[in-house]
């Protein structure tokens, strides 16, 4: 056979090749199942896709009732995601009392996660949405530390949070870390209090680079502040 005929062959068998790997990825349709708590927010939430547009895509008339066991396609989507583990069920304002403390002498439970930053957005309501957590702006490439001992139950990408680590502590407890230039951990990982887990970043939906640090208890969002030693000068 002729080299130009040998490389027309080639050519087309790796166009066709191309076009079945496209054909399955556009074909390819993630469903979520519906859990005990789930509801279409928290769902948008960690998908990063719109209550309407979920509920267009499944034929939902209200948004406020879906069942559990439901299979919901999830537009865009790549894998099905841990609702449950990437999202609060609710937040609590409220300034938490000595007795709420694991040691129950008001000593707080966590660790700063950044050694020195500086706070850049609270927790509370924000635009149209409530924050979750804060914002702690450092530069990028900072290390990120847990925040106590404890179990990472989730280390990946996400749309919103970009590289995000979550952590399972005592007493039902977990810390949030995200927009994480590089997680430095694994699902699974059984982690110190101080120990490195990720750098600072700007992955994810996010103006700068910074740590965004939730501290949920019972998966309810608490205010970070709360758990927290008082501020240091250099933090402020």
């Amino acid at each position: 056979m002729a080299d130009g005929e040998r490389q027309r062959r080639l050519w087309i068998i790796g166009a066709l090749v191309v076009l079945v790997a496209l054909a399955t990825a556009c074909g390819h349709k993630v469903y979520h199942r519906v859990r005990p708590g789930d509801t279409l927010s928290r769902i948008s939430k960690a998908y990063g896709v719109g209550v309407q547009r979920i509920a267009r895509a499944n034929h939902v008339r209200d948004p406020a009732r879906i069942e559990v066991g439901q299979r919901l396609l999830i537009p865009g989507a790549t894998r099905e995601l841990p609702v449950h583990v990437i999202t609060p069920s609710d937040i609590n304002t409220a300034v938490p009392h000595h007795g709420e403390f694991p040691r129950g002498d008001g000593r707080r439970p966590f660790n700063w996660p950044i050694d020195a930053g500086t706070v850049s957005s609270g927790f509370g309501p924000r635009g149209k949405r409530f924050h979750d957590g804060i914002d702690i702006a450092a530069p990028i490439g900072t290390v990120v530390l847990a925040a106590a001992d404890g179990e990472v139950i989730y280390a990946d990408k996400l749309s919103g949070y970009g590289n995000v680590i979550i952590i399972r502590h005592a007493d039902g407890y977990a810390t949030v870390y995200a927009h994480n230039r590089e997680n430095r951990t694994r699902e699974g990982a059984r982690v110190r209090r101080g120990q490195l887990i990720a750098t600072v970043g700007d992955s994810g939906h996010t103006t700068g680079p910074n740590l965004h640090f939730e501290v949920r208890q019972d998966n309810i969002a608490r205010n970070p502040i709360y758990f927290l030693p008082q501020l240091t000068a250099s933090a402020k």
